[in-house]
């Protein structure tokens, strides 16, 4: 065989072989399943679905484009409504801080604290009265309700008041259980210097005032002249630390102490309205010395609350005018005989002496525990 006879052969063989591999392409190019994503080298040899992706790029830019259109006017008009709130908030801050200048900044930012404590505390005593008094009137109603059942009648009477000392026990156990007790001692720990972890907590005042109108709801025999101080002391050390205005109340420790002695006596002013007793409440219960700047304080924030608790029990009970919180029946003609006018001198005198004598007892006790000491 010559050397053209094989060069033939070879160019035949790969004749052959291309005619093979074209018939193959030719059949690949109608598969119904499509080829490997990733399968570049033979779409760009042979040309496949290459119709189909261009017109997939074409939408894919439409869709981007829409999509970047439409953030491009998300983005106008979020930049339009901020700048418009921007500016009426501008201007609504910008005629607050003018009134706030003229006005309220003028007096002093502890007379403005101490006003809105009063009114606080007023409210908080009024819709806490308002809760106290729903509770006794669903037990009478009850009560009458079932006249024609003498047990169902009692039981009705005695579960209504365990459900509400049940719930208000374990609604104080499990939210704060600093808020258990009066709250009084642990005021006049606070005043003395010393700190008390959670007692003048958001946390501690909800389970206060919630514990304390189920409680008073159930119809015990408590009062809340106690709870109130530590309410009161509760919402002046929320109120100074919220409010920006009056955080350097909070942070300057001797003020904080004098905000609290006055909440003191706002907590018993808004209970009874009787803002001169809530003042020397304040001076007889928190501190051993009590500076004479505080009387005024006390004062106002006392009358503050008084007069917005007397206002709110007009308003809810639609009275005419304001009423003495405990009214009596004397008769203005005669209200006393003369001989019972010597008789309330001398059982004042009695009561005197028995003070007295109580606090020298217990004088007495003090020193004997101490002189035996081992």
């Amino acid at each position: 065989m010559s050397w053209e006879d094989s060069e033939w052969e070879d160019f035949d063989r790969m004749l052959v072989e291309y005619r093979q591999r074209k018939a193959e392409a030719e059949a690949g190019a109608f598969y119904p399943c499509p080829p490997d994503p990733f399968g570049y080298v033979q779409t760009a040899m042979y040309g496949r679905y290459t119709k189909e992706l261009g017109a997939f790029a074409k939408e894919e830019a439409r869709k981007q484009h829409k999509l970047k259109k439409e953030d491009v006017d998300l983005e106008t008009d979020e930049l339009m409504r901020i700048k418009y709130q921007g500016r009426c908030r501008g201007r609504l801050f910008k005629a607050f801080g003018w009134l706030w200048r003229h006005t309220f900044a003028r007096l002093g930012e502890d007379w403005v604290f101490l006003a809105l404590l009063g009114l606080i505390m007023a409210v908080l005593s009024f819709f806490m009265d308002l809760g106290i008094s729903m509770c006794n009137k669903g037990r009478l109603w009850l009560y009458r309700d079932l006249a024609k059942n003498p047990v169902a009648q009692y039981f009705a009477w005695v579960a209504l008041p365990f459900c509400l000392i049940l719930f208000s026990a374990g609604f104080v156990h499990i939210v704060a259980p600093q808020s258990i007790g009066s709250g009084i001692p642990e005021m006049k720990t606070i005043l003395r210097g010393v700190a008390l972890k959670e007692y003048l907590t958001f946390r501690t005042l909800v389970a206060k005032v919630i514990g304390l109108t189920a409680t008073l709801g159930s119809g015990l025999p408590l009062g809340k002249e106690g709870p109130f101080v530590h309410i009161a002391s509760i919402s002046a050390t929320l109120l100074s630390k919220l409010v920006t205005s009056f955080q350097s109340i909070y942070e300057n420790e001797s003020r904080n102490t004098e905000m609290l002695a006055a909440a003191c006596a706002v907590g018993v002013a808004s209970c009874f309205g009787a803002p001169i007793g809530g003042v020397l409440f304040s001076i007889e219960v928190t501190t051993v010395y009590f500076a004479i700047r505080n009387y005024w304080r006390g004062f106002f924030t006392a009358v503050c609350g008084a007069t917005v608790f007397k206002l709110l029990a007009v308003w809810a009970h639609e009275e005419d005018t304001v009423k003495a919180y405990f009214q009596t029946n004397f008769t203005m003609e005669f209200p006393f005989d003369p001989q019972e006018l010597l008789v309330f001198a001398l059982m004042g005198v009695i009561c005197g002496l028995g003070g007295a004598l109580y606090v020298w007892s217990h004088r007495q006790y003090v020193l004997f525990m101490r002189r035996n000491k081992k």
